[in-house]
């Protein structure tokens, strides 16, 4: 990495971290535990909204997951209109077809239902319906959101992208293929619902991909460079949380504790990340997104071991204390650390994620390579920072 590259990018993200001191990191207002959803048409209600815009997807809608949600809304005499054409990857075209769909029914209210997708597009619909002059791509970026979202209700259906508690909205181009953040803390949710009943339904393997994605969103905000101590706590509290319930939401689907222990341990893991950034394995996984289609949490899960090899020994202090959180021992923190990573592996193993992705093409390598740089530098306060060769490399390891 040339030097003059590398402390650009450390001035960058010390004045990032400066700035962030003056933003508002309260939690959002949270209803919680089985049957919660019932309690959300009330608050909704109580905020002053009494017309909203439901953003989903139609799996969701075809599960009648949405059921009881319809039936207190009109109890509560609150008109509502769905978006259900919400993509896996949110598009451009899906942003706008939900801004549309608000301001034709004359909505002053959002609710987003699903996992990352549906939360995701219901925050840049927001972001664009209070800034029309903005078009979604030129909101791509830092800080570039003038004025407040509508009221902002986020329901997770997946206990993995901690969508319902942080700044960012992921956003892809399908002409371009590519796919980036909008960061803003007007993004941010003030409400937020974590019903454990709405996850029980997940297959394996959406639970195995959601979960390994909360992981990797504590792990990456723990290890990089702009944490703080409330951030270090959320992201320990998650990493126990998900090394204790993760394989035992994989196998028993219906075990309510373990599904309600995920969605906290993904909202700690969100409370982390939103304010201490992510790293290369994101940078990367989107861009497999936006590339292939690979879904996020599996990109993720895949992702991270191989990061981690990378960053080696400037990451080993920060591992070696989440090895003891999670009651990993060793005789030293270069132990405990890399048998941390090797953990991560065999949780993977275990819920049948593979350890490589053989379906990325050599010559997209260096196009991968450029684009998750783009994004991740300067901006994310990783332990080492990679240049073109370094990431590369590392897409041909996660090749296999």
């Amino acid at each position: 990495m040339n030097k003059v590259t590398e402390l650009y990018c450390r001035a960058y993200q010390r004045t990032f971290k400066v700035a962030e001191s003056f933003f508002d990191w309260a939690e959002p207002q949270l209803l919680k535990g089985p049957g919660a959803i019932k309690e959300l048409p009330a608050l909704v209600k109580a905020k002053g909204v009494s017309s909203v815009l439901v953003v989903t997807d139609k799996g969701l809608m075809g599960l009648h997951l949405l059921d009881s949600l319809f039936e207190n809304l009109e109890k509560q005499n609150i008109e509502y209109v769905v978006f259900d054409g919400v993509q896996p990857n949110p598009s451009i075209e899906n942003i706008e077809q939900a801004r549309r769909l608000y301001l034709r029914n004359g909505c002053n209210g959002i609710i987003a239902f699903g996992g990352g997708s549906p939360m995701d597009c219901a925050k840049a619909a927001g972001a664009r319906i209070m800034n029309p002059n903005k078009t979604v791509s030129q909101m791509r970026g830092e800080l570039k959101i003038r004025h407040k979202l509508p009221p902002l209700f986020a329901v997770p259906t997946t206990a993995g992208t901690g969508s319902e508690a942080t700044l960012a909205a992921v956003v892809t181009n399908m002409q371009t293929h590519e796919k980036y953040a909008i960061n803003d803390p007007k993004l941010r949710p003030k409400y937020a619902v974590l019903d454990p009943e709405l996850t029980t339904g997940l297959p394996k393997g959406i639970t195995a991909a959601t979960g390994m994605d909360a992981l990797t969103h504590a792990v990456e905000a723990y290890i990089g460079l702009s944490g703080t101590p409330s951030t270090d706590d959320y992201a320990e509290k998650a990493t126990k949380l998900i090394f204790e319930n993760l394989e035992t939401a994989y196998n028993d689907g219906k075990n309510l504790e373990a599904r309600e222990n995920m969605l906290v341990a993904s909202f700690y893991a969100g409370m982390a990340f939103t304010r201490a950034y992510v790293g290369y394995v994101h940078a990367i996984a989107h861009n497999l997104g936006g590339l292939y289609g690979t879904p996020h949490g599996l990109a993720n899960a895949v992702i991270l071991p191989h990061v981690l090899d990378y960053f080696g020994s400037t990451a080993y202090y920060k591992l070696a204390r989440l090895a003891d959180i999670v009651g990993i021992a060793g005789l030293d923190d270069t132990e405990k650390a890399i048998k941390f990573t090797e953990a991560i592996r065999q949780m993977n193993m275990s819920m049948n994620i593979p350890e490589h992705f053989d379906f990325i093409k050599e010559e997209d390598v260096p196009l991968l390579a450029e684009r998750a740089l783009r994004e991740a530098n300067p901006l994310y306060p990783v332990p080492k920072i990679m240049d073109k060769a370094d990431c590369e490399a590392v897409i041909r390891e996660i090749m296999g």
